[in-house]
Order: structure tokens, then sequence, then C-alpha cells
């Protein structure tokens, strides 16, 4: 066997080959939905925006070890939903959608550092900023931290979009796929909008905090659905 069909072989055959990376990269949007859940579940119930003193350092300063673990699991989360649109990304160029396939680049990007930002935020205040007395800081960084969450529905759903314009474009999904697609976009961006005092459409409403995330979630799960139906590149992409 000469050289270059043993490189050949190594390329596209076990855990150092194209193909099983791929397949891993292609997947990472279900290893981040299950991430983001479990972070979830640790994290527990951050204080409402204008929270009194008693009820943060109640949280960031009893609920520390629980909120520094979820930041850890988030920050991995973070990460995942980047190689995620990596595979979205060489997926689109393969079918020559590379525009598209720059968008989800950007918006994850910028994804990213929101949620990086989010979680050095609630790391912080756990980690010490609760403890040192200043109630008005702690209160402030708080409610900054739930003006990010809403904030985050901007890129979030252009990384939607990216990826739904982009596989119908490219064949790869049905019109009814990308109909729903279409209708999480606007659902998702609709969570740009809840600035009310308090209530449905508050910043750290049912609305802001749990509905239009699920809706996010989903669509993690769909479109991974969709790469993992598709044959491996035949370029080294990976």
């Amino acid at each position: 066997m000469s050289s270059s069909t043993t490189v050949m072989s190594s390329s596209t055959s076990g855990f150092n080959g194209r193909a099983f990376f791929e397949k891993l990269w292609r997947a990472s949007g279900i290893q981040c939905v299950g991430l983001i859940i479990l972070a979830y579940v640790i994290y527990g119930s951050q204080p409402h925006v204008g929270a009194s003193t008693d009820a943060l350092v109640a949280f960031y300063s009893g609920e520390r070890t629980r909120i520094l673990i979820a930041a850890v699991v988030s920050g991995l989360a973070t990460l995942y939903i980047i190689w995620f649109a990596a595979a979205i990304r060489t997926t689109l160029a393969d079918a020559g959608q590379d525009g598209w396939g720059a968008a989800a680049t950007a918006s994850s990007a910028a994804v990213g550092a929101m949620f990086f930002l989010f979680i050095a935020l609630q790391a912080a205040l756990a980690h010490s900023i609760a403890d040192l007395g200043h109630s008005a800081l702690a209160s402030g960084l708080n409610d900054f931290a739930w003006a990010g969450v809403v904030l985050t529905s901007f890129p979030r759903a252009m990384l939607i979009m990216a990826s739904t314009f982009g596989l119908w474009r490219a064949g790869l999904i049905s019109n009814a796929l990308f109909g729903l697609g279409v209708t999480a976009l606007l659902l998702v961006l609709l969570g740009g909008a809840t600035w009310q005092s308090d209530g449905l459409w508050a910043p750290d409403g049912v609305y802001s905090r749990l509905i239009s995330p699920l809706i996010g979630l989903v669509w993690l799960l769909v479109v991974s659905g969709v790469l993992l139906t598709r044959t491996p590149a035949t370029r080294a992409a990976w």
C-alpha cells in the first residue's frame, strides 16, 4: 500500500477521519440543547428585575456553587453552538449557499459573545460582587443581565434565519419546514420587544425567559436532524 493510500484511508475512517468529525459537529446542536437544559436546571431561578437586596444576596451568595457550576456548563454549551454554526456553514458552502453560511457564522459569533457576557456577569455576581455590600451595583448588574437576555433575541433570530433560508435555498428542507423556520424566526425576533415593566412581556417574563429560548432550542434540534441525514462531504472540510 502506498503512502498516499495510507493517508487517504486514515483521513476517511476511524476517530481521526473526516466523516467522524463531520458527524460530531453536525450533532453539536443536539449536544448544545442538552447542555443548556442541564445548565438551566442547575442554575435555578434568577431574581427578577428590581429584586430586593435580600433576594439578590440569597440567590447569588446562597447558590454560589450552583451558579458557578452552571457557568461552566453554559460555557461548554456556547462552544457547541459555535461549532454547530460551523457545521451549517460547511454544509451550505457545499450546496453553493456560502452567503447564508457566512451569515450563520456571523450570527453565532454574536450569540456566543452575548452568552459569554451573560455568563461572566452571573459568575462575577456569585463569586464576589454580591458579598461586597454594594446593593446598587448588584441590582444594576442583575437588571443588565435580564436586558441582555432580551437583546440576544436578535442574533438568535439571525442564526435561525441563516439556517432556514440557506437550507431551503439549497433544497435540503421542504417548504413546510421552511415555513416552520420562518415562524420560529419571527417568534424569536418578537422576543426583542419584551420591555414591559412586568407580566408576560417583561424582560424577566415568561415569553423572554422561557418561550423564546424554547423555540430556538427546538429549531436547533430540527436543523441538527437535517444535517445528520446528509451524506458527509467529500472535500476535506474537517
